[in-house]
């Protein structure tokens, strides 16, 4: 069971209590029903004014970075900071975070020892006084299944690239629903014991790595405005690879409902970027060295920065005596010898084994090497159980047992593998500065942070001063530092006769090159250290979260489909009351209807309208006061066909080049070039980007050029798209066309055409024919129909094209980012909203019919 010593943790915490203003708003019943929740409500209402509270950092990783150990005898827990953990070294970054002490830093996570129900409130009490950690205690079985399973043996792998195609593949299971239920229930425990400490207005969260993907969405569900950084310390793999996991769009849009997203390098914010586009339809742009996706109207950042080392906790343990006595022992015990390190967790993507083979080669390839190489492996404790683990161990046992069979001798083994147990922080410092070389060779690692603690190491050890500072680093391609690294001999771990190349060069490398690759490592790793990395990320996290008091937001979605949605304070959901109430005071309305997206959904096949549009329609264009307009992309004779029955709707086609006022009237065309001989220029370039982009087509409108590619590869199609872009734009710089991108489309117009300027003219005509409209009613939901908003409510640079006595009503479809200030859900509410002022209408002409046969009766 869950501790449940923390009734207000915030008294704890050396803060005053949660405000009562806090948008404390979506709360879950349950642990494993949460995900699945069939709750969508509203969030909150206006803005809020930031509180004066002071903003402290919640820190929030799987473990704590502390160190427990029971007395035996008496039963009592001690505890003491890991200062060896990430969560801990990174304080040194955050406001406040220097003094260990200090309650501006409070860390969130569980503890890496079983403690018993009875005694977790005792220490619960004791970590929150003594360390500002609050503990997330998890029950032993949804542990088991929360780390052990779902994360390390089916997320884990995965995310290193190893599919589970079989159960007897090493190290992987296959999805099973039950382990992902308990990965929810246990983010959802995590959840709960962040909203009992946080003040959502004032702190900044900042949640770390897979094991918690899960926790913005039940973060954000319970408060729109948390200030929510995430960093993704594993690798992220390619799409591909990703889109396997059966819960994949739930875990992106968990990472989508943070403000900023860290990854360590390139590829992995590439990769995670791919999914979102190929997966959800996302684009993302980088804007002033920033990437942001634009999600909901929310822009969350994504930062790519390597993390670094803790320079002051490593200066101090390569200068205590214990490890100049250390170093001195090992010189002497390795005297005469070229000592090569590893340093690795024991499991199947350190590449180990690979390691082993190298070092097999390169004793075999160089005679002269034998009885000189010393490849020292310090392989620390597996952070897993299973049977993939094992055998790794017996690999790495047996080739070094082989190895050392084949080249040692008495006194010599070219392998020296320390696996007996986890060695003390002096004991690897020691054996990093004796080194002469670092071969660090996963075949798949997140950051690894190895070759920088060498790096400093070898550079500030007392008992080298009098010696050159040299190093030189051997390094898979596939870690996260790797790229850091410039002055790296670069593997590919799986190529063992490269990696004996690569250890003989190291070996062999002139004295003066060990220098200045050394220097130029030590320059990086000393700049960039986990100061560095931990103040520039909550810089960008600050930055990410300045406007949340400027939008009103909504919770949309059930599970973790749930998002929160981003818009200015004064957009509002139109209603029928409010629109009617307005409608029926008018006396010369005009109303303007986008069609596909609008009156017809985006996902539909067949684009005929049904009866019930053809019916709304006719009844609004009945009413006498009404001028009604379909103002679409698309050609006139498909619009002409679609609403033949409807006799005087007004239909502007082709975004307004063509334009009729009733089923009866003659098309119009705008004032603006009709030579069309750009088109011969235009289509051979399209039509070649189209052979080479498999799903793209071209439109032929009568006068427009569409190249579409929704079915093309996302990012293939979006790169064309931006080629063809600059290549039309080359060929017709000279004719009086605008080549635009909308939304998987490329369209080639005349100039002087816009679905803005076909409002201005229908309002200009209305106003000449002594009828100026009174009432303005806009729909539309795509980017060519901002246009129309724009012209009607007016820019901070424009004036609206209407008098300022006008009802004017612009609405979006969907909820999202718009210059109109009302929204509608979807196709459905827009007609029913048609519907509703159609009634309207009609009321008052039923009304008079009885009156007249009540008078007529008498």
């Amino acid at each position: 069971m869950p501790s449940r010593s923390y009734t207000d943790l915030l008294d704890l915490t050396a803060t005053p209590p949660l405000p009562a203003r806090l948008p404390r708003v979506m709360t879950f019943p349950g642990i494993l029903s949460d995900a699945y929740a069939d709750d969508s409500s509203t969030i909150s209402g206006g803005p809020l004014s930031p509180s004066p509270m002071k903003e402290r950092r919640i820190i929030v990783n799987n473990h704590l970075p502390l160190r427990a150990a029971r007395d035996p005898i008496s039963g009592q827990w001690s505890f003491s900071w890991d200062l060896d953990a990430l969560a801990f070294q990174l304080r040194s970054g955050l406001p406040g975070g220097s003094s260990s002490s200090s309650s501006d830093v409070i860390h969130v996570g569980t503890l890496r020892a079983e403690i018993d129900p009875a005694d977790q409130d005792e220490v619960a009490q004791i970590l929150s006084d003594r360390f500002h950690c609050v503990p997330v205690f998890l029950p032993p079985d949804l542990h088991q299944s929360f780390y052990h399973g779902f994360c390390k043996h089916y997320l884990w792998p995965l995310l290193h690239y190893l599919l589970p195609l079989s159960p007897a593949v090493q190290g992987g299971l296959r999805f099973d629903r039950r382990l992902w239920l308990a990965y929810l229930s246990a983010n959802k425990l995590f959840a709960d014991r962040v909203m009992q400490v946080v003040s959502p207005d004032d702190d900044f969260v900042w949640a770390n790595d897979y094991h918690l993907l899960a926790l913005p969405s039940f973060l954000r569900k319970r408060s729109p405005r948390i200030k929510l950084g995430f960093f993704f310390h594993s690798p992220f793999p390619s799409s591909e690879i990703f889109g396997t996991i059966p819960v994949r769009e739930e875990l992106l849009r968990a990472l989508l409902n943070t403000d900023l997203l860290g990854f360590h390098t390139f590829d992995y914010a590439r990769h995670f970027l791919s999914c979102c586009s190929r997966l959800l339809g996302l684009h993302y742009e980088s804007k002033r060295g920033y990437i942001g996706l634009e999600y909901y109207g929310r822009t969350v950042t994504v930062k790519i920065l390597p993390a670094g080392v803790d320079m002051g906790q490593l200066e101090a343990v390569i200068s205590s005596p214990e490890s100049q006595s250390k170093v001195q022992e090992l010189m002497a015990n390795y005297k005469d010898r070229i000592l090569l390190l590893g340093v690795d967790d024991m499991d199947i993507f350190k590449g180990i084994g690979l390691k082993f083979l190298a070092m097999e080669q390169l004793l075999a390839d160089n005679p002269g090497l034998r009885g000189r190489v010393v490849l020292v492996q310090i392989a620390n404790p597996a952070r897993s159980q299973g049977k993939d683990i094992q055998e790794v161990q017996e690999e790495t046992n047996s080739l070094a047992k082989r190895i050392n069979e084949k080249f040692g001798s008495p006194g010599y083994n070219p392998i020296v593998l320390l696996d007996g147990g986890p060695l003390t922080t002096v004991e690897k410092v020691a054996y990093y500065a004796v080194a002469e070389c670092c071969v660090v060779s996963p075949v798949r690692d997140g950051m690894n942070l190895v070759p920088y603690e060498y790096t400093i190491c070898r550079q500030w050890s007392p008992a080298l001063e009098n010696f050159p500072k040299k190093s030189v680093i051997v390094v898979s391609e596939f870690i996260g530092c790797s790229p850091s690294l410039s002055g790296a001999i670069r593997v590919n771990p799986w190529n063992v006769e490269a990696g004996a190349e690569a250890m003989n060069l190291a070996i062999t490398m002139p004295e003066t090159e060990k220098q200045l690759r050394h220097e130029k490592h030590y320059k990086y790793v000393s700049s960039h250290d986990v100061t560095y990395w931990a103040r520039s990320f909550d810089r960008d996290l600050q930055r990410a979260c300045k406007d949340h008091f400027t939008k009103r937001c909504w919770g949309i979605g059930f599970g973790l489909s749930f998002r929160v949605v981003a818009l200015g304070p004064n957009f509002r959901k139109l209603s029928v009351e409010h629109l009617v109430s307005a409608y029926r005071k008018t006396s010369s309305r005009l109303i303007l209807l986008d069609y596909d997206g609008t009156m017809m959904p985006q996902s539909s096949i067949n684009k005929t309208p049904s009866k019930k549009v053809i019916d709304v329609l006719n009844s609004l264009c009945s009413d006498e006061k009404n001028v009604v307009f379909v103002v679409s992309g698309r050609g006139k004779d498909s619009l002409s066909w679609w609403f033949d029955s409807c006799v005087k709707l007004g239909i502007s086609a082709e975004h307004g080049y063509f334009t009729r006022w009733c089923r009866d009237s003659p098309w119009e065309s705008c004032n603006v070039a009709s030579d069309l001989e750009w088109k011969r220029i235009a289509e051979p370039v399209m039509r070649h980007y189209t052979e080479a982009t498999d799903g793209s087509y071209i439109e032929h409108k009568e006068t427009a050029l569409v190249w579409h590619h929704q079915e093309a590869d996302p990012d293939f199609g979006s790169c064309q798209a931006k080629e063809l872009l600059d290549h039309l734009e080359n060929v017709l710089a000279n004719e009086p066309v605008v080549v635009k991108r909308g939304q998987h489309i490329l369209e080639v117009n005349p100039q002087g055409i816009s679905k803005g300027i076909v409002v201005r003219n229908l309002i200009s005509t209305m106003s000449n024919r002594g009828k100026p409209p009174d009432f303005v009613l806009c729909i539309g939901d795509d980017r060519s129909d901002e246009d129309m908003f724009e012209a009607i409510m007016g820019s901070p640079t424009t004036e609206p094209s209407l008098p300022a006595i006008s009802d004017v009503f612009a609405c979006t479809v969907g909820k999202k980012p718009s210059k109109a200030k009302y929204y509608l859900d979807d196709t459905v509410d827009v007609i029913n909203l048609l519907e509703g002022i159609a009634a309207a209408s009609a009321q008052p002409a039923r009304r008079s019919h009885l009156q007249v046969s009540f008078e007529g009766s008498l």
